[in-house]
């Protein structure tokens, strides 16, 4: 192309097949050094689920298998785990997919801190009262003005369609946007059980008793070649085991 060089077709079909084989070659490696060497486990997930729900757990992976060190990535790209390098992927995908394993389903509520429902100049009752408030969220292409379009399915459920918050606050990754709602800076939309330590601890409330079923929920994908490594096992049991001790969140 002009200024430009892409794969022929011929090209990608190389591409992949090499891909592949030193996929094979890197596994095959990794599987001799271990004997003699710490184990390394590379992981990619979601900045939200990595901040707000696998990071206050890992502490106790890492003190149940003291010979297996972590490497986690936290984006909202989707890596292509045998090219890449990770064996494991934590992926925020549309309930229905099938690729890999569900760990579990969302529901969405909103949340704030303690003080901002304590404010008695500001009631926080029902959900036309979030029109008094600011509203936190995670930027999206679909924004437009006054109405958040991670807010816009709730609202909409809600019978709110048509709310103007008083101020928007966006940010670029959703661990931001709950550590706004913990700081008191406004409402924001918590995904759980992502935000279930928050609510637990006090840290955030629930304004209200008004959630929803999301339509995405949280798959965990294994490498195939990386699926039989002593390292990826002893995590995919951990993380099932985690998974299956959390509570169902009310929709």
């Amino acid at each position: 192309r002009h200024r430009a060089l892409v794969l022929t077709e011929e090209g990608q079909r190389l591409h992949a097949a090499c891909a592949a084989a030193l996929n094979t070659l890197r596994v095959a490696v990794r599987a001799v050094r271990e004997p003699h060497q710490r184990q390394v486990l590379a992981l990619t997930t979601t900045p939200g689920f990595a901040a707000l729900w696998l990071i206050p757990r890992l502490t106790a992976f890492t003190r149940a298998h003291p010979g297996i060190d972590v490497r986690l990535e936290a984006g909202l790209g989707n890596r292509n785990l045998a090219s890449e390098g990770f064996d494991l992927a934590i992926r925020y995908s549309p309930v229905g997919a099938t690729q890999g394993r569900q760990l579990f389903a969302e529901s969405m509520v909103p949340v704030c801190s303690p003080q901002l429902v304590g404010d008695l100049g500001l009631p926080l009752r029902e959900p036309a009262d979030l029109a008094r408030h600011t509203l936190l969220h995670l930027a999206m292409d679909g924004d437009r003005a006054g109405m958040p379009a991670e807010w816009e399915p709730w609202l909409t459920a809600w019978g709110v369609a048509d709310l103007q918050p008083v101020a928007r606050l966006s940010f670029s990754s959703y661990a931001e946007a709950i550590a706004a709602a913990v700081a008191g800076q406004g409402v924001a939309l918590g995904r759980r059980p992502l935000v279930d330590g928050l609510l637990a601890s006090g840290q955030l409330v629930t304004p209200f008793d008004a959630g929803t079923a999301s339509a995405r929920a949280y798959r965990l994908i294994v490498d195939p070649a990386a699926a039989s490594r002593p390292a990826v096992q002893a995590f995919e049991a951990w993380l099932l085991e985690e998974c299956r001790a959390q509570p169902a969140s009310p929709a």
